[in-house]
């Protein structure tokens, strides 16, 4: 009885081990901020992580979003999201709150960074890029006098390698994928969406934009899609020149469902959310007026 004991006890020790790596190899996607231009103390801006075999891809850097990636490492274990771990950033657009925290994550802690941070995104992101390298070149220097050479090995390691691109594949790693794809976000072209295929996920990120059909069909039966939305009884109660400019720019919430219907991913994940007056339960309940599907209204930090 008692090798039977020990026997099931080490079955039930390999097993965890198992599930737990299995676990580790598994994509994960962490919601890092669910925000706007709009401030609100519980709502980062915008900005996804893609966490796929120890590597971190960022997709936009909305103001609080390193906040939240230095919690996701020390609350969650996320080591990957530790600052210096993220190496990689791709934008969809250069509207501020997609961008706020993008000279913050390129400056934490980069004497630690092992290689430097890379960045992908419209033109107009080297532009944005090159007055951020100079400005830090201030800190760079003095920090570096005097520091051994085993803290800083690269004393321009804070530079940021730029990639400015337009739709189609823009990134591939063993067996990632990242590719970018046109939205409309009224008047500001290009603005991109993207869509990450790994091993075991296919994850489509929206980015701002109006009701897209290319966006349904680059997220046709996605594991998970994460999509902006707004509000339609929000919208309704604005003055009418700031609702032709949000239905132009953003997509309603019973469009957003159409979209759904249309795509039918396995998983919807709403961010980015204009509220303008509707609570988080009546935007759900408006996408799920017309869509059948999962859907969930994340928060900063969930994970799925």
């Amino acid at each position: 009885m008692m090798r039977f004991l020990l026997l099931l006890a080490a079955l039930c020790l390999v097993m965890h081990q198992a599930e737990a790596a299995n676990r580790s190899n598994a994509t994960q996607v962490v919601v890092l901020g669910t925000g706007t231009p709009v401030p609100d103390p519980l709502r980062a801006g915008a900005g996804v992580a893609v966490i796929h075999k120890g590597e971190a891809y960022l997709f936009d850097a909305g103001d609080g979003v390193v906040s939240r990636a230095i919690r996701a490492h020390l609350e969650l274990g996320m080591k990957e999201l530790d600052p210096p771990n993220i190496r990689y950033v791709f934008f969809t657009h250069l509207h501020s709150d997609h961008i706020h925290d993008y000279s913050v994550l390129a400056s934490k802690v980069w004497w630690r960074r092992k290689g430097r941070l890379h960045a992908w995104g419209p033109v107009g992101l080297k532009a944005l890029t090159d007055p951020m390298n100079e400005m830090m070149k201030v800190e760079a220097d003095l920090r570096s006098r005097g520091t051994p050479d085993d803290v800083i090995g690269d004393p321009e390691g804070y530079r940021v390698e730029v990639t400015e691109i337009s739709e189609g594949v823009v990134y591939t790693r063993e067996d990632l994928t990242i590719e970018a794809f046109t939205v409309p976000h009224g008047g500001i072209k290009p603005a991109f969406g993207y869509k990450v295929t790994t091993d075991d996920k296919t994850i489509v990120i929206s980015g701002d934009t109006s009701y897209s059909e290319v966006l349904i069909e680059k997220a046709r039966n996605a594991d998970i899609l994460i999509h902006e939305v707004i509000s339609k009884k929000g919208v309704g109660s604005l003055p009418g020149s700031w609702q032709g400019y949000h239905r132009d720019s953003h997509t309603l919430t019973d469009q957003l469902a159409r979209v759904a219907t249309k795509a039918r991913p396995r998983l919807l994940v709403l961010y980015h959310i204009l509220f303008f007056g509707a609570t988080a339960e009546e935007v759900l309940a408006e996408v799920k007026a017309g869509y059948d599907g999962e859907v969930v209204l994340a928060n900063d930090l969930q994970v799925f």
